[in-house]
């Protein structure tokens, strides 16, 4: 595939508008009350007929600071105490979950999300892992995909060693802005020692894949402020980058309230941002993988796009498709079998389910037939921008152009623009599509079709 990109400004002030960022088809606006703990133990038991392999998403919400733009499901405390019950909980959870699913089933993929996952104790974090060991079948020759998020700040000495000691062997950095009035103004004081000490940490003691995440349209950025800080994260070329949208929704996340909107750098300068960017990271060498992830050639997510097995779920892009996803604690989404779930939000709820011997589900979707092939498509399209019509129709059983003929005649407009090229054997988008890909799986979304309702961010 020719993984290149084209920034084209006319497209993209065309096509900017709000849409999902498809981590699920049907997204997380159709889960109902209806899907609930009984639904998901049915999925999750009938789900062992194919013994696929499990992927683990354990969310620890706990941060000792609030950074004003996050819009994140979590806790800010100083009390470090406040995680011992929520840990204990998980610890139940787990138990609760590995019942329905069979022993032999290996966890080839595990991720730790917050929150902050380093905020419990080197202690706590131990007996976290040892009831994951305990209630499912983790590996133990390095083959997995065992990622945690780190802030550098919530960083010891011996943290990134006690890490891989522990078993992980990747891991996301947050960085989002090197430079000190954007900081200040996110209420994020971070210094390039702190982060750069827990990158070269990790690569010392074999960590297999290193992503920096970053944020553009914050507070005081500009192209040249921004590039400054591009500069320094390119320089020690970690294996991954995202680089995201800010999105200023301050009714719906309160900390955002604490941004003043005229700091915002203006729509055009924070195009330009993104525009700056892309050349940036494409001339550093890096490969546009897609929705505001970038690497190196030689890296798992580029190899998995050249040969066709990358995937999307709600951790983001993936190497492992063919896995049930079990998500552990509060707001933590599963995907098992042809299903979504979703855990109650608050502690309160989650300890009040737990004590009651529930798995903690609040709400869900269970797949129709259509769900699952427009599923199929927006991943192919949003993994690998190229769909395979043929093998679409064969799997499905449908002729593509008349049971996607609305559809169809939408692509219409947008070959024109010059996004896509399709024919009857296959959809491949353009470089000048790459960017505005979710607008084209858009066309593909029957339930936005069906329901115009703004509840999403600007797709750049």
């Amino acid at each position: 595939m020719q993984q290149t990109t084209l920034f084209d400004i006319d497209l993209i002030r065309r096509y900017d508008k709000a849409g999902p960022r498809y981590t699920s088809y049907p997204t997380a606006v159709q889960f109902h009350s209806g899907f609930d703990e009984a639904a998901y133990r049915e999925y999750a038991q009938n789900s062992n007929a194919t013994l696929k392999p499990l992927s683990l998403y354990v969310h620890i919400p706990f941060c000792d600071t609030v950074c004003f733009y996050c819009a994140c499901n979590k806790v800010a405390t100083k009390n470090r105490r406040r995680a011992e019950p929520y840990l204990a909980h998980l610890r139940q959870e787990m138990a609760f979950q590995s019942a329905l699913f069979n022993r032999e089933r290996p966890v080839t993929q595990l991720h730790w999300g917050g929150g902050t996952p380093t905020f419990p104790s080197h202690a706590e974090m131990r007996e976290l892992m040892q009831g994951i060991s305990d209630n499912f079948q983790l590996l133990n020759d390095d083959s997995g995909e065992y990622s945690i998020e780190i802030d550098p700040r919530e960083t010891q000495f011996d943290t990134v060693a006690f890490l891989r000691e522990l078993g992980f062997n990747r891991m996301s950095l947050g960085v989002q802005d090197f430079g000190p009035k954007v900081q200040k103004a996110v209420n994020r004081i971070q210094s390039e020692e702190q982060t750069f000490a827990v990158l070269e940490a990790a690569r010392r003691e074999g960590f297999k894949s290193i992503s920096i995440d970053l944020i553009y349209g914050l507070p005081h950025q500009s192209v040249d402020s921004f590039s400054k800080t591009l500069d320094k994260i390119v320089a020690e070329k970690p294996d991954r980058l995202s680089v995201f949208n800010y999105a200023h929704l301050p009714t719906l996340f309160k900390p955002q309230r604490r941004i003043n909107e005229a700091d915002l750098p203006s729509p055009a300068e924070k195009l330009a941002i993104l525009q700056h960017t892309i050349n940036h990271l494409m001339d550093a060498g890096y490969i546009y993988i897609g929705m505001d992830h970038f690497a190196l050639p030689d890296d798992e997510l580029a190899q998995a796009q050249r040969n066709g097995t990358l995937y999307r779920n709600f951790q983001g892009y993936s190497t492992h498709a063919n896995c049930d996803l079990i998500g552990l604690g509060i707001t933590s989404i599963s995907q098992v079998g042809n299903s979504y779930s979703q855990n109650v939000k608050t502690l309160d709820e989650y300890y009040a389910q737990l004590d009651g011997g529930h798995i903690p589900v609040f709400r869900g979707v269970a797949l129709n037939d259509d769900d699952r092939l427009r599923r199929a498509v927006i991943t192919q399209l949003i993994c690998h921008f190229i769909l395979d019509i043929p093998a679409i129709e064969e799997e499905f059983q449908i002729d593509f152009k008349d049971y996607f003929s609305v559809e169809w005649a939408e692509l219409e407009a947008m070959q024109d623009d010059g996004l896509l090229v399709r024919s009857l054997e296959r959809i491949e988008i353009l470089p000048a599509g790459r960017l505005l890909v979710r607008n084209i799986c858009m066309t593909f979304d029957v339930y936005l079709r069906e329901n115009q309702e703004r509840r999403f961010s600007k797709v750049i």
